[in-house]
């Protein structure tokens, strides 16, 4: 990785990096790329490596009594792999690819090395954290208290956020584990989406078509962690259409 530019990477945590940071940080970092359904970590098992993503998306699921359901999910907008920041080698949820993409990787030995070496990088690093444990609390309050109308909204705009463009590839059973709902309750959700032209759903695949009425839809339920996100890092979460 002697080659690599800070320049050209797209991940907001490493580009966020003050320039000495980032030189000390990259030649541990390893390009990989990872699949739809990939596991970049499985619970209660150690975690290797923190990601960062360059594309792509992953979610942090939960496996229940009643099934698996996403409590999280992260883009180019930060990393995988919260626990290791905060010095712990393994967590009860696992990580699983939603949209596959590339990313950059480093491992937990050289993490804690560098962390150790660099205070600011560190903080960095916790300050995401922080924007995540929001996100996640954040899905809480919508599981408790939003209709799965309002939840699908809100999770695709999250995903619209992260794929950085309108045609999300997204089945009805995947949005069914992801949301923690049963198939039939996501299918009639996505018709009502699409009843009002919000989106427009073909097999395997979603495309946004109004933006602006999915947030009146998803409500308060979506919003208040990507300001927190902003708030804490002085740049949005990025979107390009």
């Amino acid at each position: 990785m002697a080659q690599l530019q800070q320049s050209i990477i797209r991940n907001r945590l490493l580009t966020s990096l003050s320039p000495d940071d980032f030189a000390l940080v990259q030649p541990h970092l390893e390009a990989v790329t990872f699949e739809l359904r990939e596991h970049l970590f499985r619970a209660d098992q150690t975690i290797a490596h923190v990601t960062f993503p360059e594309y792509g998306i992953a979610s942090i699921v939960a496996d229940t009594g009643e099934g698996r359901f996403e409590v999280g999910m992260v883009g180019s907008e930060g990393l995988v792999g919260t626990a290791l920041v905060l010095g712990v080698d393994r967590t009860p949820h696992s990580c699983m690819v939603q949209a596959a993409g590339e990313a950059f990787r480093i491992g937990a030995g050289d993490l804690h090395a560098v962390m150790d070496q660099r205070p600011a990088l560190r903080a960095l690093l916790l300050r995401f954290v922080h924007t995540f444990i929001v996100q996640v609390s954040q899905t809480a309050y919508a599981n408790a208290g939003y209709s799965i109308e309002e939840r699908l909204a809100r999770w695709l705009l999250m995903t619209h956020d992260r794929l950085e463009h309108d045609d999300m590839p997204l089945t009805h059973e995947f949005m069914s584990i992801m949301l923690g709902s049963r198939r039939p309750g996501v299918t009639i959700a996505v018709q009502m989406l699409e009843s009002v032209g919000a989106i427009r759903a073909t097999r395997g695949n979603i495309t946004l078509r109004d933006r602006e009425k999915l947030e009146q839809i998803a409500g308060q339920s979506y919003g208040f962690a990507e300001k927190e996100y902003s708030n804490v890092f002085q740049f949005p979460i990025k979107r390009e259409r």
